[in-house]
């Protein structure tokens, strides 16, 4: 993967570039950014960049031997680790090397894949993935060999945040790593990571991607008009992989529903509410989580105009006649509450939940919350 396959990120390509060019390649670096960022193909480009026979300036060739195995995931000398499913006591099993054809194949599909993403295509239903003791004695006896054929041998750990307490085992070759090897982190959650690894690498922020530069890119691969496609990036908020799934669902049908749910669950119509779960109920799996996604996304407009932060917004029409109309009811009392409720129905959605429990829920929540503000405000007027 070239740099030039990832979306934007342009200050950040320029700095690793830098950072081989002038010879200050840290043995041990972690990529920390949000999903949909491009952490995990900035990672591999910055190793494929790294290892080409014919760099140019600001990228690799894409065309040397080394570039077009980098290309296909398939280069000796790169590695993979990343969370799979337990399979018990079973060594051969549990290491991701026997998983790595799925792998290669998810990510090739989609570079900006999430955990979820990846748990549904490595076939885990409800279960959790970790990185197991047995990934961690393989990854130290593979690094322990040298590079077969590149100046570098590299291993890019994918979510570390899966990585146990087994992972301490890995200290000794991460301080003191063999001639030539470098070990990428590629996380989202610095607070989950083991302290005693992550204090060992040189940390690399990479921020969420740019709104121009994401409608940009949807425009041309999707063939967007500049409209729809400023529209989708920004309600994704400059996260690719949300984005792409957003393209698969209209957002008008998100704001219609949305809208109706806020001033079903205002004036607490019961019945009115059951007929709209129904309707919730048929958009899917990927619709609903999207549907709540873009929830999100309007509650926090809500709230930043409530508290003068009006010029931040970016609403027009309808939204912003909504958010206008309902941000006295977002308030610092139930915001925290609101994005709470909102991210357990994308969590349950997620693990396959019974959709309309999930939404029922969210209503009776939603309402309870909504009467408060409403009393609040009715004391104040």
């Amino acid at each position: 993967m070239k740099f030039s396959d990832i979306i934007g990120q342009q200050s950040l390509k320029q700095q690793l570039i830098h950072t081989i060019k002038e010879g200050r390649v840290s043995h041990a670096q972690l990529f920390l950014g949000p999903e949909g960022s491009g952490k995990l193909p900035l990672a591999i480009a910055y190793a494929q960049y790294l290892n080409c026979k014919s760099p140019s300036e600001d990228d690799s060739c894409g065309i040397c031997s080394s570039c077009q195995k980098y290309n296909k995931l398939i280069h000796p000398d790169l590695h993979f680790s990343f969370p799979i499913v337990n399979k018990g006591n079973d060594a051969e099993k549990n290491i991701c090397a026997v998983h790595m054809k799925d792998f290669r194949e998810a990510f090739l599909a989609d570079p900006y894949m999430s955990y979820n993403d990846w748990m549904q295509a490595h076939g885990a239903e409800n279960k959790q993935g970790n990185i197991s003791k047995f990934e961690c004695y393989d990854i130290i006896s593979k690094l322990g060999l040298a590079p077969f054929e590149a100046g570098f041998k590299v291993l890019i750990m994918w979510l570390p945040e899966h990585l146990r307490d087994a992972g301490n085992v890995l200290l000794k070759i991460i301080e003191e790593p063999p001639q030539n090897t470098l070990f990428i982190l590629v996380a989202e959650r610095q607070e989950m990571l083991l302290s005693t690894i992550s204090s060992r690498t040189q940390l690399v922020k990479v921020p969420r991607l740019q709104i121009d530069d994401l409608a940009a890119h949807l425009e041309s691969q999707f063939e967007l008009d500049a409209k729809a496609a400023h529209s989708v990036a920004m309600l994704s908020e400059g996260n690719a992989r949300l984005a792409r799934e957003m393209l698969g669902h209209e957002v008008s049908i998100n704001e219609q529903l949305f809208m109706d749910f806020m001033r079903l669950t205002f004036t607490g119509k019961g019945s009115d509410i059951l007929t709209w779960i129904e309707k919730t109920n048929e958009l899917g799996r990927e619709g609903q989580k999207n549907l709540l996604q873009y929830g999100l996304h309007i509650l926090r407009e809500c709230f930043l105009m409530r508290f003068g932060s009006a010029k931040l917004l970016r609403l027009k029409g309808a939204e912003l006649d909504f958010v206008t109309k309902f941000s006295p009811f977002i308030t610092e009392q139930n915001v925290s509450e609101f994005n709470r409720i909102f991210n357990e129905g994308i969590y349950y959605i997620e693990r396959n939940a019974n959709a309309r429990l999930v939404f029922h829920n969210l209503a009776n929540e939603s309402e309870r919350l909504l009467a408060s503000a409403k009393k609040v405000a009715t004391a104040n007027a």
